[in-house]
């Protein structure tokens, strides 16, 4: 099974293109922290590549920007190629099944929530009394 979950921030602002064949398609980049910390107490981070396909990349593009929290699912895609200078290389991808936004509509940090607005007051319930109708 190739099933991958990540949380991070993106790393840069997604960028949503078209394929010959008319098919929108989303990449962008997150930075993953790493669970714990070296040995000299400095936090490891991962980058990831990650390509969202048709509605997903498009609502992606849409709605986030560098720095969003971001939870993605999908599975890891590999593949090897030969640079123009003859080198055999190997690009490792995220194919995004599901992306959720976790930063807040406003694209601030979780300290920027607002305030809870102040409590609406229920309507007062007036009272009936009219048994008039009753069967029994």
């Amino acid at each position: 099974m190739n099933k991958v979950f990540l949380i991070g921030n993106l790393t840069r602002d997604p960028e949503l293109s078209e394929t010959n064949g008319g098919v929108s398609v989303c990449r962008f980049g997150i930075a993953v922290n790493r669970r714990f910390s070296s040995q000299d107490a400095e936090r490891q981070t991962d980058f990831f590549n990650v390509t969202a396909w048709r509605a997903l990349g498009e609502t992606v593009a849409r709605f986030t920007k560098k720095g969003n929290k971001v939870a993605v699912v999908g599975s890891i895609q590999i593949r090897n190629y030969e640079d123009n200078a003859g080198q055999k290389r190997t690009y490792v991808d995220i194919i995004a099944d599901e992306v959720e936004f976790l930063s807040p509509k406003n694209g601030g940090s979780d300290e920027e929530y607002s305030a809870p607005a102040a409590p609406r007051k229920k309507p007062a319930l007036e009272a009936f009394d009219d048994d008039s109708d009753i069967p029994f």
